[in-house]
């Protein structure tokens, strides 16, 4: 069976500068893979150059098998990706920013599953983005992320501006949806959460490798 994904040596590079280097990782179908590290590390160039948002400058980059280093396009088709809460166009309502992505509204509801519920969407489908506070956006981001069927799913730092009940409510919903078969990839502030949420994950400092923490490691880590 191929791997979702399988990095090697992948380098990125943001405004000229190398903020990405010689990062390895695969991540498992059907698993939560999580990736932290302090501010600056490279956590979202990262997974925005994995979302075919960003170029890789170097490495291979192979997602179900097939080598897509150098196509960005390709890339953005295997995942769904949240846009940044913040970076939502006040003049859209959040009915519009999940049809853009998904289509009708009729068939953006089924694919998000439980996630309808745990995210608090049915009061913000109808409201108008610049009316919306930072968490209600972020529910939006995450919301989008699904909108669209993908199999394989990339969220950064999709718990922030999330109150505690509605980040307990969203953790689990996306540990059920990873349990039947949904492979999610997650930038995460803590080491916490990636040992109490996710099945593997991998440490960045300074755009390199830190340290891979493989399942034995996170059950250890997991109070």
């Amino acid at each position: 069976m191929n791997l979702a994904v399988e990095l090697t040596a992948v380098a990125v590079e943001r405004s000229g500068q190398r903020v990405v280097q010689d990062v390895d990782l695969t991540v498992a179908p059907g698993s939560w893979f999580g990736l932290i590290g302090a501010n600056g590390s490279g956590k979202t160039s990262l997974l925005r150059a994995v979302a075919g948002r960003l170029p890789f400058a170097g490495g291979s980059c192979r997602i179900g098998g097939d080598e897509l280093v150098g196509d960005r396009a390709a890339r953005a088709l295997r995942f769904g990706f949240s846009p940044p809460a913040d970076k939502l166009p006040d003049a859209l309502r959040g009915r519009d920013v999940l049809e853009l992505v998904g289509g009708s509204i009729d068939d953006v509801r089924p694919r998000l599953g439980k996630l309808h519920e745990a995210l608090g969407l049915a009061p913000l489908l109808g409201r108008w983005i610049g009316d919306c506070s930072a968490g209600m956006r972020q529910r939006v981001a995450v919301a989008a992320a699904f909108a669209g069927g993908h199999a394989q799913v990339i969220l950064d730092e999709p718990f922030n501006w999330l109150d505690p009940v509605a980040i307990f409510d969203l953790r689990e919903v996306l540990r059920y949806m990873v349990d039947d078969g949904l492979t999610l990839i997650t930038a995460l502030h803590d080491l916490g959460t990636l040992a109490s949420a996710c099945n593997t994950g991998l440490m960045l400092a300074d755009g390199k490798v830190a340290l891979a923490l493989d399942e034995d490691a996170l059950r250890i880590a997991d109070p």
